[in-house]
């Protein structure tokens, strides 16, 4: 009987211990793929601080940033006059 015991609590702690190590592996997962679509495009840290809301101009934007942001994941935005994917070039995204 104390085999028995000895053995179940043997098992759990090392399910638990296995729980606990699974748990992380997502976290650093998703972390690592957060960093490669990072790296992967122009507008990283600052896409996600905007948000399409109906602006489709230049006139509207207040950075090169912002009006990259619209540009590649809003509809409808008319930035890019001569479609070489530099939106706003006169007024924000001069290269």
């Amino acid at each position: 009987m104390k085999k028995l015991i000895l053995i179940i609590i043997v098992v759990t702690a090392a399910w638990q211990g296995f729980a606990k190590y699974r748990a992380g592996e997502p976290s650093m997962a998703i972390e690592k793929i957060v960093a490669e679509v990072a790296q992967d495009t122009a507008v990283s840290l600052p896409a996600r601080q905007f948000r399409c809301d109906g602006r489709t101009h230049c006139s509207q934007m207040t950075s090169c940033a912002e009006a990259t942001f619209f540009l590649r994941n809003c509809p409808g935005v008319k930035m890019d006059g001569n479609n070489d994917g530099i939106p706003c070039e006169r007024q924000w995204c001069s290269r």
